[in-house]
């Protein structure tokens, strides 16, 4: 029965990207795979693939568990991102250096995202950090409501028009996608196509969505004028 392509798979990964790249990946894949079930487990907590509590994990990482085998699929570039009505006159991605004493959205430690706090530990961002949030989707929602600046994946917010990149990307925060798997599933004909097809369609994706046009993508467009002052 491993050998047909039938079956379920449970994936488990973060909200962020399963709104951000995988939905409409997923579709796809269930379209050309009518016999293959997917279940998704999406949350930030992290599920044992050793445990079986899910066949393939998609998530961002520097070190995969030496337990498990997958493949990288793309980097995850982040930037700061601000507003679009506070920052809409910006001309020019600042350096961080420039961002001293504006307030900061940051993670809440429910988030489970190490490399975020420590970098946000760094210089005053702690300090001057009002909101915390333990998703990322909410951290990007606290920015367009202009709760302060974030540090956010590129890939989310470089389509969400009433954000502007105050930044270019922020090279200690750049991370590994991982497809893994445990080592028993290797030669499961159903996840070795899921692993294939699946990591291919993001990889496509991810580097499309993570070419930062010009100086600010999306950031800036003439015919939105700002309200009120630039910071």
């Amino acid at each position: 029965g491993d050998l047909k392509l039938s079956g379920t798979i449970r994936i488990t990964t973060t909200d962020t990207l399963y709104t951000g790249i995988l939905s409409p990946i997923l579709a796809a894949f269930r379209e050309r795979h009518p016999e293959i079930v997917i279940e998704a487990a999406i949350s930030n907590q992290l599920y044992s693939l050793s445990r079986r509590e899910a066949d393939v994990a998609i998530r961002p990482t520097l070190a995969p568990p030496e337990t498990l085998i997958g493949r990288r699929v793309g980097e995850i570039k982040q930037a700061v991102y601000g507003q679009r009505r506070h920052w809409g006159e910006l001309r020019g991605c600042k350096p961080l250096a420039e961002l001293s004493g504006q307030a900061w959205i940051g993670p809440d430690v429910h988030l489970g995202d190490t490399v975020l706090e420590q970098w946000m530990s760094a210089g005053d961002r702690n300090v001057n950090c009002r909101y915390r949030v333990d998703t990322l989707l909410g951290i990007q929602l606290a920015a367009r409501e202009g709760m302060g600046i974030a540090a956010l994946p590129c890939y989310l917010a470089e389509d969400d028009e009433r954000l502007v990149r105050i930044t270019d990307p922020v090279p200690e925060l750049a991370t590994g996608l991982w497809l893994l798997t445990h080592p028993d599933l290797r030669r499961v004909a159903r996840i070795r196509v899921f692993l294939d097809e699946v990591g291919e369609a993001i990889r496509s994706v991810l580097n499309d969505k993570q070419q930062l046009s010009g100086r600010q993508g999306r950031g800036n467009k003439s015919e939105v004028p700002p309200a009120g002052s630039v910071p």
